[in-house]
């Protein structure tokens, strides 16, 4: 007698009875496709996300906002080392500093609009055109800028200064800036942390924009200087640490950065946006907590 046996559409398994779909069926071909094509359509939307988010972060940081950090104490006691902060690009128009790289895409600057006297400015040093300077702005071009006895003497008049408490922060490294013919301005907090005391002093512009300043040698050889007039095009820039401030006051030759081109300009300082004292090590977590500087952050310059 013969055995009939059914007629699957597909082999059947021995054990579990299920059948296999053809590979070469048209069926089954369809499918694939379809999975295909959907695989392709969503690796095709994330290509789009990342592109578009990389686009959106390089359009920020090239015409809004770019983020630097403070690697010395020129600029105490505004800004600390260790803090990081915003430069915003849009305040005196773009220039070819203002784009990552600093791709010659601008001859001069786009805008007029020069920085107003205070305001904290971060530029390219005319030194090597590639190394970021950041420093207060006190001359604008037609200015007539000494120093005498530490003092600013801004068209004639001298800036208003007036002694105020002494600035205290903590110290960086083996301590606080010293030297042969320094004092030494280390001492001691009530928790027995080193921290360093500096002479502080108040400047007043005559916009009536005030800031501090700290003079650690009265009577320094920097601290008076010949007159300069400031040329069309370019600003003066003093640091706020001014015995510890490479600025204005010496030219490139001297290891300073002389009068700054306009063009030179990347933005103004806006905002602190973290704060890490240099204690913090990588390589021990534990040292971060305690190196963070919370009520830093936020800070408007």
């Amino acid at each position: 007698m013969q055995l009939m046996l059914d007629r699957a559409p597909g082999p059947r398994h021995a054990a579990s009875g299920m059948t296999t779909p053809d590979p070469f069926s048209p069926d089954t071909r369809t499918a694939h496709l379809a999975r295909a094509t959907t695989q392709k359509a969503a690796l095709g939307t994330v290509v789009r996300l990342v592109g578009t988010a990389a686009l959106l972060a390089i359009g920020l940081r090239a015409l809004v906002y770019e983020p630097f950090s403070i690697p010395s104490p020129s600029m105490l006691p505004q800004l600390l080392v260790g803090d990081y902060l915003f430069v915003a690009k849009w305040p005196y128009g773009y220039g070819r500093y203002s784009v990552p790289f600093g791709l010659p895409l601008f001859q001069g600057r786009g805008s007029a609009d020069l920085p107003a006297r205070g305001d904290i400015i971060v530029f390219k040093t005319p030194r090597d055109n590639r190394t970021d300077f950041i420093k207060r702005v006190i001359g604008l071009p037609g200015d007539r800028v000494a120093m005498q006895d530490g003092g600013v003497i801004l068209n004639g008049r001298p800036i208003g200064k007036q002694r105020r408490a002494d600035v205290i922060v903590p110290a960086v490294g083996e301590g606080c800036v010293s030297g042969p013919a320094r004092p030494d301005f280390r001492t001691f907090d009530a928790g027995g942390s080193v921290i360093c005391r500096y002479p502080a002093f108040i400047e007043t512009l005559d916009t009536g924009k005030s800031y501090t300043v700290i003079d650690q040698m009265p009577g320094d050889v920097h601290d008076t200087t010949e007159l300069v007039t400031v040329p069309s095009g370019h600003v003066y820039v003093l640091g706020d640490n001014r015995d510890d401030s490479a600025d204005s006051r010496f030219s490139a030759a001297e290891g300073g950065v002389g009068l700054v081109p306009i063009g030179n300009i990347i933005g103004r300082a806006d905002r602190i946006f973290f704060s890490l004292a240099p204690s913090a090590r990588l390589s021990k977590p534990g040292s971060w907590e305690p190196a963070l500087r919370p009520d830093r952050i936020g800070t408007r310059l």
